[in-house]
């Protein structure tokens, strides 16, 4: 048997519960609960929102909500082709289904429809190649979605999702995820 101070120490506890005192004082009877008085603390802690991401297995689509607000983003490997901004049939029928989901969730106000790029090409460039992407999405929600106010925005490589390059390094995963469109609304 092993004889680490922490089992030593589990032992000597276990056997002083079970015999009890071994020599001192008798016991100390317990306060009855009735008379007990004792001071109350109140307890403050920042309370924070819980930001959940969950991805799809292919990884092409992800969807995270904080507070009311939800954001689904969908890969533009997924969307389009290469440096384009014409949805693939794919995309048409993903795009669908996002639809239905806020049609179904949507609390109502304005949807957002924010295009990103990953850091490959210039500045000038990738804010325009993200912003028609982000227009061919919100036209083909807007086809399915009646009633629904869209905001567009285009972001180029402003705000990835992860770092382009890591240790000096370009990461294409990371580049592959910052390459996405996100629909935001406010869920009820």
């Amino acid at each position: 048997m092993s004889r680490s101070p922490e089992r030593l120490v589990v032992l000597a506890l276990a056997v002083a519960l079970v015999a009890g005192p071994v020599a001192g004082p008798a016991t100390v009877a317990w306060a009855d609960p009735v008379d007990a008085t004792a001071g109350v603390e109140e307890i403050v802690a920042p309370v924070e929102d819980i930001n959940a991401e969950a991805e799809s297995l292919d990884g092409a689509e992800s969807e995270s909500k904080q507070g009311e607000q939800v954001t689904v983003a969908l890969t533009s490997d997924v969307l389009f082709a290469l440096d384009k901004a014409v949805l693939t049939a794919k995309a048409k029928a993903r795009l669908r289904q996002i639809a239905a989901k806020v049609q179904a969730e949507s609390a109502g106000g304005v949807v957002r429809v924010e295009g990103h790029t990953d850091d490959q090409g210039t500045d000038a460039y990738n804010n325009v190649l993200s912003l028609r992407r982000a227009q061919a999405v919100r036209q083909a929600l807007q086809a399915t979605l009646s009633g629904v106010t869209f905001q567009v925005r285009g972001f180029g490589e402003a705000k990835p999702k992860l770092p382009n390059i890591v240790d000096g390094r370009p990461v294409e995963e990371n580049r592959a995820k910052n390459r996405r469109v996100e629909i935001v609304f406010t869920a009820r």
